[in-house]
């Protein structure tokens, strides 16, 4: 697929001669590596808490990462809180000996999902620890099936589980997989607290948004975008920013093509830079832009270009919508969101995301199922200040009062002494 696919050229290029350079750092036992494997970007994120924590609290130890995907290992290879991040290389017997030999790991997490045979038979082999963070079970996976006997195997690899919720810990129970279960919940829930107590203003973002109601809707597909597209262009007063999950040159034209007063961030940012977006305390025009011909007076959408600004776009939030509920995989992650303490509006797709039921539960989501629905609920919310408080105080108070999670990892590590040697 390579020479038609960029993600899949990305993947073999990724991993050319990868072992040879693995082998070149010189890593040995006395490295005392930490290795924690990522499928993706989502994973890695949930990761990030355990990762950091273990930094501080181990800081002569070697932190390795990998990942399976470009779309993980493109946006952090060059994250500063790992020594080193690699690609996975490909899962066979060879391979698994060749790198587990190569970076002498003392302690082995992963994240989520991603099981590879190979690999996790090999560091159950060498008894070296093993822990399986965020996971999450439905009776619908092969390891519940009459045929999943591997899969069933490769969760026994794993030396403690952590999964989030109480069904995921019977599910392990009738494969029986029981006494090395811990229900922690989802680092997700420590990330997005964290990266929210960490946030800083964007200022072009700051300037578009004025005093305007903000509809900000995030990792967008086109389902999703045609869902909205009515409503921000019938209601100019209200500022959209549209943060899709693919930022490829056809889809932005094509969300330009469905929003009609809109403008990319890139472009806002240099007309800015040129002076030539001045805001006045009343957001109306002056001289400098009336005469700017590019510019105009409608303009209410704001389209993202970039990768990496989504948690802090949702600080700007009067109501957030996140995307992928239209699509057969789902909605994307509503806590990044929900964490500020807005209403969280997606499309119906969500059985496979409990923490999206949850919020809906807590009264801090709310599901649309069409366009007329999701005007039905902006305007709803908009008019109604009794519920629009009510949405953001569970959206916050359920985050909230989910964190935890890293803290129980980080203890089971420290009281199994699996970092002492």
């Amino acid at each position: 697929m390579s020479p038609w696919n960029p993600k899949a050229r990305l993947w073999l290029q990724g991993r050319r001669n990868i072992l040879e350079r693995i082998k070149a750092l010189g890593l040995s036992a006395s490295s005392g590596v930490i290795w924690m494997h990522c499928a993706s970007l989502g994973e890695f994120e949930q990761g990030r808490p355990v990762i950091e924590m273990l930094r501080k609290q181990y800081p002569s130890r070697k932190i390795i990462i990998t990942f399976f995907s470009p779309s993980g290992y493109e946006i952090r290879k060059n994250y500063p809180g790992a020594d080193h991040i690699f690609y996975l290389p490909p899962d066979s017997k060879k391979n698994a000996r060749k790198f587990i030999d190569a970076i002498h790991p003392t302690l082995v997490i992963w994240v989520k999902y991603d099981y590879w045979f190979y690999y996790l038979d090999e560091l159950k082999k060498r008894n070296i620890p093993l822990l399986l963070i965020s996971a999450i079970f439905m009776p619908t996976q092969s390891f519940f099936k009459w045929y999943g006997r591997l899969h069933r195997y490769m969760l026994h690899c794993f030396t403690h589980l952590f999964v989030q919720t109480t069904a995921s810990k019977k599910l392990l129970g009738t494969i029986g997989i029981e006494k090395n279960v811990s229900i922690s919940g989802d680092t997700r829930f420590d990330r997005v607290i964290e990266i929210a107590g960490q946030f800083e203003p964007v200022a072009a973002v700051e300037q578009f948004c004025g005093n305007s109601p903000v509809i900000v809707a995030g990792s967008t597909w086109e389902e999703d975008e045609e869902e909205l597209d009515h409503y921000a262009n019938t209601h100019p007063d209200i500022k959209f920013i549209i943060a899709p999950h693919e930022i490829d040159e056809d889809h932005l034209r094509d969300i330009e093509n469905l929003f009609h007063e809109s403008i990319r961030f890139s472009k806002l940012e240099k007309k800015m830079a040129d002076g030539r977006w001045p805001m006045s305390a009343d957001n109306s025009l002056n001289e400098n832009r009336i005469k700017d011909s590019s510019y105009r007076s409608s303009i209410n959408v704001l389209i993202i270009d970039n990768i990496g600004m989504l948690a802090r776009l949702y600080k700007y939030a009067t109501i957030a919508y996140v995307g992928g509920g239209f699509g057969d995989d789902g909605v994307h992650n509503v806590l990044e969101a929900a964490v500020y303490g807005k209403p969280v509006i997606f499309g119906p797709v969500i059985e496979k995301y409990f923490e999206a039921m949850e919020l809906v539960e807590s009264g801090g989501g709310l599901v649309i199922d069409s366009a007329l629905e999701a005007e039905a609920v902006f305007n709803r919310l908009f008019s109604n200040q009794e519920e629009y408080q009510f949405a953001c105080e569970a959206s916050k108070n359920y985050v909230h009062g989910k964190q935890g999670a890293t803290g129980m990892i980080i203890q089971y590590i420290q009281a199994n002494l699996l970092l002492t040697s």
